[in-house]
Order: C-alpha cells, then structure tokens, then sequence
C-alpha cells in the first residue's frame, strides 16, 4: 500500500468501542463525482451510522460526505453480491446484531467501505476493555522504564 492510498483511510473508532465486532466485509459504495472528491479530500465522518437492508438493496443511513449544494448525510447505495446480501440479512435478522461501518478507503481508485456485523457493548463491557488497557499500558512503561 502506498504512502498516499494509507492517508484516505477514514475509520470508525466509536464503532470498536461501542460494539464486539463478529464478522466484516467489504462492499463497494455509490457514490457522486463531488463524493469522491470530498473523500479525498477527507470530508468523511462515519461516527453514528450504520447500514440497513431494504427490500434487496443494501443502504448507508447517516453517513457524512460534506460536499458543496448536496445534503452530507443521504442514504448511499452499497454494492454486495446477492449471496452476501442474503447471509448479511440471516446476521442481523439474529437479535442485538447491526451492521456498522468500519473504514472507509479507495481501492484502485473505487471507494470501499469495510462493514461490520456487531452487537452492542454494555457499560460494564466498556469498563472492563479500558481497565485491561489500562493495565497493558502501566506494564509497557514499566517494561520502558527498565
């Protein structure tokens, strides 16, 4: 990956945090000239949104590309295989499970989304990932320290 392809990465951090992550894909997403524009230029916010099945299409709902005369937040169209679609709806037809936006980043020139299959994190959860990371982090600096 070159040093240009590695800056228009744009990543969902709340979504690791708020959710256990089981399962990811990558899916294509439909996008305007001005859209792709504003990704590369870094105009990407993923924080809050999620995608949804309708009928058989897949939908990125309250996704942010700030383009100029456009509404930032429209659903955007994302392109799965059939087969995929199908086992994406079996995922979260199982309860709790959301499918989260992850990363968003080009490949060859087309804008990929990375799509995760989660479900939800209670407070308790949260506490204890940070008080593990906590942890790990006072043992790396003692191990510095040395």
């Amino acid at each position: 990956m070159t040093e240009k392809q590695k800056k228009l990465e744009f990543f969902n951090r709340k979504a690791r945090f708020d959710y256990q992550i089981i399962e990811s894909f990558e899916v294509g997403i439909v996008l305007l000239g001005s859209e792709i524009k504003a990704l590369r230029a870094g105009k990407v916010n993923l924080t809050g949104s999620y995608a949804r099945i309708l009928g058989n299409e897949l939908w990125w709902v309250g996704g942010e590309i700030r383009t100029e005369g456009a509404d930032p937040t429209h659903s955007r169209k994302l392109l799965v295989h059939h087969e995929q679609l199908n086992r994406l709806a079996g995922l979260t037809k199982e309860k709790g499970l959301t499918l989260l936006p992850l990363k968003i980043y080009l490949k060859k020139g087309r804008a990929k989304m990375e799509l995760g299959v989660g479900r939800g994190l209670k407070k308790y959860d949260k506490r204890e990932i940070e008080k593990k990371r906590d942890q790990e982090r006072e043992a790396a600096g003692r191990i510095k320290q040395r």
